[in-house]
C-alpha cells in the first residue's frame, strides 16, 4: 500500500522531469553531436533516477575513456538500467535498443538522436544488419552497450546470454568490460508499475582484452562474461547487505 502511494506521487515528477529534460537535450542536439553531449546526457540519467526516488553510485573503476572503444556488457533488470549505465561511463556510447521504444512518446526521439540501433529480435536478418552496423560503429572508434540477456529479468536473477554480443567481440576485437547494475529489479520490474525507492549501484568489472579471449570458443567467451557479471552482482550485494 505505501509502494503504490510513493509511486502515484513519484511516477508524476519523474515525468515532469523526463519531458524537461527530454526538452534540453533536444535542443542541444541541433546545434551539437550526440558524442558531445555525454556530459549532458549524464547529468540528465543522474536526475532522471533522482526524481524516481533513486540515489546513484559508482563502485569500481570506470575505463579510461582515451583507452577504448569498449563493449560494455551488463545485466537487464529495469527501465533504469540505461541511465545507470550514462551516469556511470565516462565517455560517449551507444548500443542496440528494441525497435518498438523508437515509436514511444519523446523516448523515441531521444534514442534516436542518441545513435542507438535498433534491432528486431523476432527477424534473425534485421538483428544481423543491426549487429553489423554495430560492428562497423566500433571499427570507427565508437563504445557500445549490449545487455547479452536481451530483455529484462522477469525474476530479478541473471537469465541466460543469447550469442549476438559476442559474435561482435570475436568480429571486432573490442575490449569488454563487465558491468554490475544492482538495484534496478527492487526499484521498478518488469511486473510492478510501482517504484520502490531506493539505491542504484552501477560495478564495473576489470575490462578483458583481446588477448584475454582471442583462443575462447564463443560458448567459452559467454560463460567467461556471465560468470564476472554474476561475481560483480553477488558480491557487491553481500558486501551491501547490512550484517
Amino acid at each position: 500500500m505505501i509502494r503504490a502511494i510513493l509511486s502515484i506521487f513519484l511516477w508524476p515528477i519523474w515525468a515532469m522531469m523526463f519531458l524537461f529534460g527530454g526538452i534540453i537535450y533536444s535542443i542541444s542536439i541541433i546545434f551539437l553531436p550526440s558524442y558531445r553531449l555525454h556530459f549532458l546526457a549524464r547529468i540528465l540519467a543522474r536526475l532522471f533516477m533522482l526524481f524516481g526516488g533513486q540515489w546513484f553510485r559508482v563502485r569500481g573503476t570506470a575505463p579510461d575513456p582515451g583507452k577504448g572503444p569498449y563493449l560494455y556488457l551488463m545485466n537487464h533488470e529495469s527501465l533504469f538500467d540505461g541511465f545507470m549505465m550514462v551516469a556511470g561511463i565516462r565517455h560517449y556510447f551507444t548500443g542496440v535498443g528494441a525497435v518498438e521504444q523508437f515509436s514511444y512518446p519523446v523516448w523515441g526521439y531521444l534514442v534516436k538522436k542518441y545513435g542507438v540501433i535498433p534491432i528486431v529480435r523476432q527477424k534473425q536478418k534485421t538483428a544481423i544488419t543491426s549487429m553489423n552496423t554495430l560492428e562497423e560503429a566500433i571499427k570507427k572508434g565508437t563504445s557500445m552497450m549490449i545487455a547479452p540477456e536481451g530483455t529484462r529479468t522477469l525474476t530479478g536473477k541473471l537469465g541466460p546470454f543469447k550469442k549476438g554480443a559476442f559474435h561482435v567481440a570475436k568480429n571486432t576485437g573490442i575490449t569488454i568490460v563487465p558491468v554490475g547494475l544492482i538495484g534496478a529489479y527492487k526499484a521498478k520490474n518488469k511486473n510492478d508499475w510501482r517504484i520502490t525507492p531506493g539505491v542504484l549501484t552501477t560495478v564495473f568489472g576489470d575490462p578483458i582484452v583481446q588477448a584475454e579471449y582471442e583462443h575462447l570458443s564463443l560458448n567459452e567467451l559467454q560463460e567467461l562474461v556471465r560468470e564476472k557479471i554474476s561475481i560483480l552482482i553477488v558480491f557487491l550485494q553481500d558486501l551491501l547487505t547490512p550484517q
